[in-house]
């Protein structure tokens, strides 16, 4: 039973500390849909995503109103393209016509974004998945609210590294395709490992094969709440400060638990999960790196910083998980440094590095995620930066990521706007020296010893 109380403390996070909703996210299931025939697949694609999200930004509208709370983003998963596409699609351009399919759909029902232009290959491709792969660049050049991910490594199979070294060139024909628009499509792009099949957020949200045909995953994003409860507990141990961060998290996951089941209900769709992402925003008193800030360190990057995102991580998890039966997706602490003035800031007083990103992938949500390099770094070097962030995520038995954006034409010292909740950010320094003849050795590397459970 929500009292009085509750209600009037969840008011005061929306009001003053950004707690927003940050997605309701529709996964919808399209292996229905598949037909050796490309027109009737895609038809089939247009038909079943506009009837089963049909009512979505209406009935988010609707819970706005009435609960009082924002929600940000409406948006829709779907099954792996590549494994959608398989029977009809002969060439890149056949896949390219499904993200022109996606996109129509997504703006007939008025959501932001759909994600799910993926492929999963991390032991190995097939030709649909390649095909796909190589599509990404015209696909997301094209469409505006089409978002894309490659699964390229797992803890059960290891790294695919032939298809790390192709995500390295085509994530560089992404950037030159969208080069006079500061190569914005990269942020439409993200690779994994470990990627989970329920995640709500963009770019890695795609509707998992082991899910029902049709599920509600809501995401809750709340720093500035966090860091103003932080604040009333400033000096005091890591028991207190550890205690509070949980409290909190329980109460963000707790506004979260009650849209999503709203939501379900008016959609008759079932809940899947809630995903408790600490998720910052470019707006100031919404950043992760502030909360890091206000448990101590003077700034994201000083010394203590991976102790303190661990510290941050595990105590959202246990919060939240005590609020819903269901909590999935990714779960924690992102770190984008152009979603985030606090690690906009640390970038530019030169307190955090690339390599200081990836050790903190170690222990926070996802990984490298929205990091400006400069565009003319080599696809190689790109390879051998996502191959690092996969070895984390492999040898950790969790889930990491890259969102890189090399932008074509502006070097170390520039910065680039990308607007909106993408924000601004400068960009980062890569380090000069060659991987090229780790990366095109080919192949696969094996998955962790403890990998085998069996």
């Amino acid at each position: 039973m929500i009292n009085i109380w509750e209600v009037k403390e969840t008011n005061n996070m929306v009001e003053q500390e950004n707690l927003d909703v940050r997605t309701i996210t529709i996964g919808i299931s399209l292996l229905d849909c598949i037909d050796s025939d490309l027109q009737k697949l895609n038809d089939n694609i247009y038909n079943k995503i506009t009837t089963v999200a049909k009512d979505l930004a209406a009935v988010g509208e609707k819970i706005e109103r009435e609960f009082g709370i924002p929600i940000v983003n409406k948006r829709i998963s779907v099954t792996p393209i590549a494994l959608v596409g398989g029977a009809a699609c002969k060439k890149p351009e056949d896949f390219a016509t499904i993200a022109d399919t996606m996109d129509r759909a997504a703006k007939a029902v008025g959501v932001n974004l759909i994600g799910g232009y993926s492929a999963l290959v991390s032991k190995g491709m097939t030709k649909a998945d390649e095909m796909l792969i190589r599509s990404i660049p015209m696909a997301l050049c094209r469409t505006e609210r089409v978002c894309s991910s490659v699964n390229l490594a797992s803890t059960k199979t290891g790294i695919n590294m032939d298809a790390v070294k192709l995500m390295g060139e085509i994530l560089l024909e992404v950037a030159e395709q969208s080069k006079d628009r500061d190569s914005v499509d990269c942020m439409k792009l993200v690779v994994f490992c470990n990627a989970p099949d329920d995640n709500p957020f963009m770019a890695g949200a795609f509707h998992g094969v082991t899910e029902a045909d049709a599920i509600i995953n809501v995401g809750v994003s709340g720093p500035g709440v966090v860091k103003t409860a932080l604040e009333k507990v400033r000096g005091e141990n890591f028991e207190v400060l550890c205690e509070t961060i949980k409290k909190t998290a329980f109460k963000v996951t707790r506004v979260g638990q009650a849209v999503a089941q709203e939501a379900s209900k008016l959609l008759n769709i079932p809940f899947g999960i809630v995903d408790l992402s600490l998720a910052p925003t470019p707006a100031v008193g919404d950043s992760v790196a502030d909360i890091l800030c206000e448990i101590g360190l003077e700034y994201a990057g000083a010394p203590g910083t991976t102790a303190a995102l661990a510290l941050l991580n595990d105590q959202v998890k246990k919060g939240g998980v005590m609020a819903s039966s269901y909590v999935g997706g990714l779960s924690g602490a992102f770190i984008p440094v152009s979603e985030d003035q606090g690690m906009i800031d640390a970038v530019q007083a030169n307190a955090i590095t690339l390599e200081k990103l990836e050790a903190m992938t170690c222990v926070c949500s996802v990984g490298l995620d929205m990091i400006a390099i400069p565009g003319n770094t080599k696809a190689t070097t790109i390879s051998g930066i996502i191959a690092d962030e996969m070895a984390l995520g492999m040898v950790n038995q969790k889930t990491t990521a890259a969102r890189l954006i090399p932008v074509i034409g502006k070097d170390v010292g520039d910065t680039v706007e990308f607007g909106g909740l993408f924000g601004y950010a400068p960009i980062m320094p890569v380090n000069k020296y060659s991987c090229d003849a780790f990366i095109n050795r080919g192949g696969r590397i094996p998955a962790p010893i403890h990998s085998f459970k069996n």
